[in-house]
């Protein structure tokens, strides 16, 4: 009787042990810094090619390898937002190089982390978030930057909205988890009747969330596009027609013409958003819009003061600077 191990055994029972750290290592480094093949990689290691493709996906996952992958619009990208914030006149632009609705969030990520990272925010500072499309995706992505000890808040009513985009409460809450932050929500409709405000103005909670407005540090703030192209607005907006002709866009529901005037329209004092001065006056008011629809309503929002920096894209950027 023999004790040979029959052919192909050995990497048959290798594939049933847990590997030490240093198979793993071999594994990584023959495959990234040898380029040698997972056959070939098998082979040296006495076990089955899907073994060494486990091996690699573990060393990944314990961090033995850094993939990066390099822009290479990079130096390009930097240029574009310079010239953009110079010729707009803004505190900062951070640019994505490339979006598509279907990822929005992830994609203006890392351009959005660099806009909350230049506020500087600390523990017990406010951060604003703003209702719409955009800024629902980004809380959505769960990749906002850790803000531990900052409290999120909306700078819109929202309660009774059917759309999620509408719905602030819920955009704070997603952008809360995912960041460690506290959140403060806001209980009201986008524009409530008269009694109701004087309700509201009187309600200690309430109150607390317009102190937060007022002492906010920072603010991330869709823009929304001219009304005129948009299939849904606010249901708490009248839809009485003509009120809206004039709007180049909002931000916090605050309209405004292309020039940056303000839009008002019967009722529009009852609003439940955060107040036009407010917004002028903040430190880090960031605009976050993507998309050519939106060319006007950012400038009209920078002409109007309503944000001092930008979050945007290298396609909507061109156009920009070609419209001014």
């Amino acid at each position: 009787m023999t004790n040979a191990t029959p052919p192909g055994r050995a990497a048959r029972r290798a594939d049933d042990v847990r590997f030490s750290l240093d198979v793993v290592y071999q594994a990584a480094r023959m495959y990234y810094l040898e380029d040698a093949t997972q056959v070939e990689i098998a082979a040296r290691l006495d076990v089955s090619r899907p073994t060494v493709s486990r091996l690699i996906a573990e060393a990944r996952r314990l961090g033995l390898v850094h993939i990066t992958v390099v822009d290479p619009f990079l130096d390009e990208t930097i240029g574009l937002a310079d010239a953009l914030r110079d010729a707009l006149g803004l505190r900062s632009v951070h640019l994505a190089a490339v979006t598509h609705a279907s990822t929005l969030g992830r994609d203006l990520a890392a351009p959005v982390a660099a806009a909350i990272a230049g506020m500087e925010l600390e523990a017990g500072d406010a951060l604003l978030m703003s209702l719409g499309r955009t800024v629902h995706d980004l809380a959505r992505s769960g990749m906002l930057p850790p803000l531990p000890g900052v409290t999120i808040v909306p700078a819109v009513g929202g309660q009774a909205e059917p759309q999620s985009w509408f719905q602030t409460n819920e955009i704070t809450r997603m952008a809360a988890e995912a960041t460690g932050a506290r959140s403060s929500f806001l209980f009201a409709q986008t524009l409530p009747s008269p009694a109701m405000r004087v309700g509201l103005d009187a309600d200690p909670a309430f109150m607390h969330v317009m102190e937060l407005w007022h002492s906010a540090k920072g603010a991330l703030l869709g823009i929304g596009a001219p009304t005129a192209t948009r299939h849904v607005l606010s249901s708490g907006l009248p839809d009485d027609e003509g009120v809206f002709d004039d709007a180049a866009g909002d931000v916090c529901l605050n309209f405004f013409r292309a020039d940056g005037s303000a839009l008002e329209f019967p009722g529009s004092e009852r609003m439940v958003r955060v107040p036009r001065a407010t917004l002028e006056a903040m430190p880090h008011a960031v605009g976050v819009a993507v998309g050519l629809e939106k060319t006007a309503s950012i400038i009209g929002a920078v002409r109007g003061s309503l944000i001092n920096s930008l979050v945007t894209d290298s396609a909507t950027a061109r156009a920009l600077l070609a419209a001014i």
